[in-house]
């Protein structure tokens, strides 16, 4: 399951969601927009980016990271990242803050020593999701990201019904779809049927549900191999994105197991000569 996936459309959706887990949020923070930024010249692209309204009077930019896997090279990454963006834009923004979510704190990179200033400095607040308790006690928004962190099939549905409940009190289609999106990952082997009558939701209801099966996945699998291609051999070139775009699932899912093997463009090329051509 694509958790981080979740959560980029949870912010999409919802921006004003990550300030919920700033101490100190800026005044304007619901007029704050989220972005996946690519930096020029170089091979990332920032996936987590919310931006300060260009009229605003407080000119913060904030960079947001989910991890739900151990990379010893997360930091070095997020903070490459994070300063070549603000080399970029250095005339915009006057200030940063750097937000990372983990599921737990064994997924932190176990030498973090090395960037302690920048971890320590005031400026970056790291949230570990299975300390934040019971989705129960928090925000419709905060217990969709506590959902994607519950392990247990049984809870997974039980947290699940309870939100969703919630969403029906407040009329919030937006929470219906991103929890039944959530269920379909974690279920991925369960037709709409099943899915739909374990939580309890009309068959007409959970567009969700549709849409994570159908297109969804698949368009998430294909943005997923491009950023990850992108730092193993460096920008991947349009001819070659179009070739991936036009992959089954299938070639997807044999070229994700492949990819790690790659070092150069020409290894990918060769890769989609024979899938491409075969």
């Amino acid at each position: 399951m694509r958790r981080d996936t979740i959560f980029y459309k949870l912010f999409k959706q919802f921006p004003g969601l990550l300030f919920e887990l700033v101490d100190e949020p800026p005044s304007e923070a619901e007029n704050y927009q989220f972005e996946s930024v690519e930096v020029k010249e170089t091979a990332f692209r920032i996936d987590g980016v919310f931006l300060p309204p260009a009229n605003g009077v407080f000119k913060t930019v904030f960079f947001a990271e989910v991890q739900f896997q151990k990379d010893e090279d997360l930091y070095h990454r997020f903070f490459s990242e994070l300063f070549l963006f603000l080399y970029r834009h250095s005339i915009r923004y006057e200030d940063w803050f750097g937000v990372i979510i983990f599921g737990s704190g064994s997924f932190e990179p176990s030498k973090p020593i090395i960037h302690r200033a920048l971890l320590e400095s005031g400026q970056v607040k790291r949230i570990y999701l299975d300390e934040l308790g019971d989705l129960r006690q928090q925000s419709l928004g905060l217990g969709l990201m506590l959902l994607t962190n519950v392990t247990s099939e049984t809870k997974a549905v039980e947290g699940a019904r309870f939100l969703l409940e919630r969403a029906r009190q407040q009329s919030e289609q937006a929470i219906i779809d991103l929890v039944t999106t959530i269920i379909v990952y974690k279920f991925s082997n369960l037709s709409r049927e099943e899915i739909a009558m374990m939580l309890g939701l009309n068959l007409e209801e959970p567009r969700a549900i549709r849409e994570a099966k159908e297109e969804g996945r698949e368009e998430e699998a294909r943005s997923l191999i491009l950023r990850l291609l992108n730092r193993r051999v460096g920008a991947v070139p349009e001819q070659l994105q179009c070739q991936i775009q036009g992959l089954s699932v299938e070639q997807l899912e044999a070229l994700a197991d492949t990819l790690l093997d790659f070092s150069t463009l020409a290894d990918l090329e060769a890769w989609l000569q024979v899938e491409v051509s075969g």
